[in-house]
């Protein structure tokens, strides 16, 4: 009779949870940052990833044994995962102009690649530590940043335009010294279509001086310091 499952089941069926977990609680951060590869993603990736080294590992131990010719080389499949999975990195990575977004995000997926595959081989301690490392740098890393940016006289400007107003006008005022735009981002609504521009301002007056012309214009929907 056909088995579905073999001796290995269990150790598989932990492997391949515990990939999932890790790897999710990388993408829940990024779902919680609403980046464009979030918690699904992630879990996807880290999974799969694990799957492959499980097949890599254990998949084929039936030819080794019947045939004398067959060599194993457990890191063939692997290396192929982890070049392969720079194609879905390279998804998430949007360009505007002269500003790029979405490498941390390509980072991200590209690491949970890799955790998916040492949970494959086992390696628990190096995925949980990894898992941790990861966590830490995108979260209390990123409040570092902004804090360290704002002692700096650097602060983050979010202005929502409607789209069909002075949008001209507004990218006007933006382009001066001390204002770089970080990035735009359309939303379409089902009355009005909206233009988010980030932007980061030096010098504490300079962002008031800048709100206080953008908030005159009338196509301006919304002016605030983004933290």
């Amino acid at each position: 009779m056909f088995e579905i499952f073999g001796p290995n089941t269990s150790l598989y069926a932990v492997r391949l949870l515990s990939a999932m977990m890790l790897c999710g609680l990388i993408g829940f951060e990024r779902e919680v940052k609403n980046q464009s590869a979030g918690f699904r993603t992630h879990i996807l990736v880290g999974t799969g990833a694990c799957m492959m080294m499980l097949l890599s590992l254990y998949g084929f131990d039936t030819f080794i044994d019947k045939y004398d010719h067959v060599r194993f080389d457990p890191a063939r499949i692997p290396s192929y995962v982890i070049s392969g999975i720079g194609f879905l990195g390279a998804g998430t990575i949007m360009v505007h102009g002269v500003t790029i977004r979405g490498l941390t995000t390509a980072a991200s997926i590209w690491t949970v690649a890799g955790i998916g595959l040492v949970v494959g081989a086992g390696m628990y301690d190096i995925a949980i530590l990894s898992t941790l490392t990861v966590l830490l740098s995108l979260i209390f890393l990123n409040k570092l940043e902004k804090k360290k940016m704002i002692e700096n006289g650097k602060q983050k400007v979010k202005i929502t335009v409607s789209y069909t107003g002075e949008i001209r006008e507004v990218l006007s005022l933006l382009d001066q010294p001390g204002i770089v735009l970080r990035s735009s981002q359309l939303k379409r609504g089902e009355k009005v279509h909206t233009l988010v521009f980030e932007v980061e301002v030096r010098g504490k007056e300079r962002i008031k001086e800048i709100i206080e012309k953008i908030s005159e214009r009338p196509s301006v929907l919304e002016v605030n310091i983004s933290l």
